[in-house]
């Protein structure tokens, strides 16, 4: 059983496969999981083994330690490369979520000008206008799509409440833009059940959805850290690589991490 269970508000830095030197940002509970998915390779484990008791963290303590931990990082001069909003589940679904980014935009133009802002979000809430508007606000919007189909979505990625993926899709293509799409690909079982997603009966109609959504770019990546379910395997560098040429093979930016 997996036990990663993040600091809030904030953690790190530490080095991201992705995005290089990342000063984490958990707008969620410091003891448990808040999130509208219940992925099976989920770093932080089920959401039935990981039910917090602490409160979300309040916009101000988020701020507040911020800018003590960028101060930190100044006079040792070691920057970070990006600030991402991560942690322990969905970030967009703090209530306070859009002023947060704007808070961390300014400290990040106050005190490390040169970092990105990110956020790794699931896609579930982009319909609401305030988490659209804060995503249009950060530098990288990494929204998940790990497929489109459904019943793959509800054995893997296990939504905890509704899920419109034709909505998703549609409010994805409304960034114009100005979204990375980050997927997830792995093999092995859950519960009997064959979860590779690495072959042309996910990849195609996926690959379709995503030219469609025209990213600024696409990241794909698999397991890396111990998941809660332990028949779950990673996909191989070639898998991954056949998959990065046939986004590039449509004009697509494209990166795999292995």
């Amino acid at each position: 059983m997996s036990t990663v269970i993040y600091p809030s508000p904030i953690f790190g830095p530490i080095h991201s496969r992705r995005l290089g030197i990342s000063l984490g940002v958990n707008l969620l509970p410091s003891d448990g999981k808040f999130c509208s998915f219940d992925c099976i390779y989920c770093e932080c484990g089920f959401n039935a083994d990981r039910k917090p008791t602490r409160p979300l963290p309040t916009r101000e303590e988020g701020k507040t330690a911020l800018e003590k931990q960028l101060e930190i990082m100044v006079n040792d001069k070691q920057l970070p490369d990006v600030i991402t909003f991560a942690g322990n589940g969905e970030p967009s679904m703090h209530p306070d979520f859009l002023g947060i980014v704007k808070d961390t935009v300014a400290l990040r133009n106050k005190h490390c000008p040169k970092a990105k802002v990110a956020v790794l979000s699931n896609s579930t809430k982009i319909h609401k206008q305030s988490v659209h508007d804060a995503l249009l606000l950060v530098d990288d919007n990494i929204l998940k799509l790990d497929t489109v189909d459904l019943q793959y979505i509800n054995t893997v990625n296990r939504p905890t409440g509704k899920y419109d993926l034709q909505e998703i899709i549609e409010d994805m293509k409304s960034f114009n833009g100005h979204i990375i799409i980050q997927t997830m690909f792995m093999k092995g079982t859950f519960k009997g059940i064959d979860v590779d997603n690495t072959g042309d009966k996910y990849v195609l109609p996926w690959l379709k959805a995503v030219k469609e959504i025209k990213p600024q770019q696409v990241m794909i990546y698999t397991i890396d850290r111990e998941t809660p379910d332990h028949d779950l395997k990673k996909a191989t560098h070639q898998e991954l690589d056949k998959i990065v040429d046939m986004l590039k093979a449509e004009g697509l930016s494209a990166t795999a991490s292995y």
